[in-house]
């Protein structure tokens, strides 16, 4: 067997890391969540879940990957050798996670995808007469177009994960990512630059304290952290198997949590402050990329750059997590079938196209079909958000927490010796499991 594949730096591993999290989690989703949610005190109580049950669970899921050094399923086989066969199924839970995901977010991307072209070509702009909401309805429901693009998207990610771990995923990070951060600062500067800004400010970072006594709130803000780091599918285990032992993991986990949850904050200043400049609607849903924020790009100068722009980034962001996601799939296919990396990376894209076919023709062909009163793509993100992903989580707390011998854990995860390892192995115990019971409990009694 060839000698696994590692990352050349730890900046590029760093950078390919947060290009995992940071995706249309952080844009799209951080803004709509964060509107339907009170802004400010919804940013507060999702900072706290980031700091006290995100970071400990990508320590942990990083420590598993680097001790096994093969993928997802041997995380938790190798990490604990003797009941494989309970625990690898939580391995093999993950990586159906990160296939899942895949397959609708891939859909998603394609419309952002079409949105960029659109903007770049000047047709979403020409789009206006008729109003962007039946211009969105019409294209995600037309027929076979969010097919191709959802096709293009997994292509991209496909040929990034083809050039394997430094040659593919660390060389577009190390661009792309520095790129996406220029760009999101440059839209958020311009944004709070607009008359009437300021009351998009306040409502993203002064809190309304009343919130503070609504549930919602919390589930809300601790099933955002979980989708936005992406714990619980597999990704952080499958990237930390190529790291070489030279690498600090809690200082590498620290910049990755904190470079995604600031591509969050600065994109939420980058959306709600034109959103209240333009007086629309904060809490508007799905909808606010794809018809409230165009209606503002229109009405703004210069905003049919600026909206260029934002697609693109919306495009480049998912690209980044597909590629990490992709590569999951990939790491198993490589490892348990023998297969080479561009082998397994065409089998993998081609399975997952056809599993995300019904996403994207959910809202046309197949926008009859309803999984609990949810529309298809909805079904399958209600399904992988608040089931998969927390028990993934659930079950990496549990593993590293209780299973592994405490030393072990500790020394694994960089922390032997020290009064933070202490805390972070107490966190993954008693806190994290306990945090997301109450997910799973709460989406159970939904």
């Amino acid at each position: 067997m060839s000698a696994r594949e590692q990352w050349g730096t730890r900046t590029g591993f760093v950078l390919a890391t947060i290009g995992s999290a940071v995706g249309l989690g952080n844009i799209w989703r951080f803004a709509y969540v964060a509107g339907d949610n009170g802004g400010g005190v919804f940013l507060i109580v999702y900072l706290a879940f980031i700091l006290l049950i995100g970071l400990p669970l990508v320590i942990a899921e990083l420590s598993m990957g680097r001790r096994a050094q093969g993928d997802a399923v041997a995380a938790f086989s190798v990490t604990a050798p003797g009941d494989t066969g309970r625990w690898r199924l939580a391995g093999w839970l993950a990586v159906l996670g990160a296939a899942l995901i895949l397959s609708y977010y891939a859909v998603i991307a394609g419309w952002a995808l079409g949105y960029g072209v659109g903007a770049a070509t000047g047709t979403l702009w020409t789009a206006a007469a008729a109003g962007y909401g039946g211009y969105f309805r019409a294209f995600i429901g037309g027929g076979v177009e969010p097919v191709l693009w959802q096709a293009a998207m997994l292509a991209a990610a496909a040929l990034v994960v083809a050039g394997g771990v430094q040659g593919g995923i660390e060389r577009v990070n190390r661009w792309l990512m520095p790129t996406l951060a220029a760009i999101i600062v440059g839209l958020a500067i311009y944004a709070v630059s607009l008359p009437g800004s300021g009351a998009g400010v306040r409502f993203l970072l002064a809190p309304d304290w009343s919130a503070f006594g609504r549930p919602e709130v919390y589930a809300a803000a601790l099933g955002q952290a979980f989708f936005s780091l992406g714990v619980g599918m597999a990704v952080f285990a499958t990237y930390g198997s190529y790291l070489p032992r030279g690498f600090a993991l809690p200082a590498s986990a620290a910049a990755i949590v904190a470079g995604d949850t600031l591509f969050a904050v600065v994109a939420g200043l980058a959306i709600f402050p034109a959103v209240f400049a333009f007086g629309l609607d904060p809490a508007a849903g799905p909808e606010l990329a794809f018809i409230t924020l165009p209606q503002i790009f229109l009405a703004m100068p210069g905003g049919r750059i600026v909206g260029t722009l934002f697609f693109l980034l919306l495009t480049a962001a998912a690209l980044t997590s597909m590629v990490s996601l992709l590569e999951v799939p990939v790491a198993v296919a490589i490892r348990r079938l023998g297969a080479t990396r561009r082998t397994a990376t065409v089998a993998a894209t081609a399975a997952i196209f056809l599993l995300g076919l019904p996403s994207a023709l959910g809202f046309g062909l197949l926008a009859h079909i309803r999984i609990g009163g949810y529309g298809i793509l909805d079904a399958v993100d209600a399904a992988v958000s608040n089931l998969l992903l927390p028990a993934g989580g659930l079950a990496i707390a549990l593993f590293v927490g209780w299973r592994i011998e405490r030393a072990v854990a500790l020394r694994e995860a960089d922390l032997g010796g020290t009064r933070a390892g202490a805390v972070w192995l107490w966190l993954l115990r008693v806190a994290v499991p306990t945090a997301i019971a109450l997910i799973l409990l709460r989406s159970a009694l939904a």
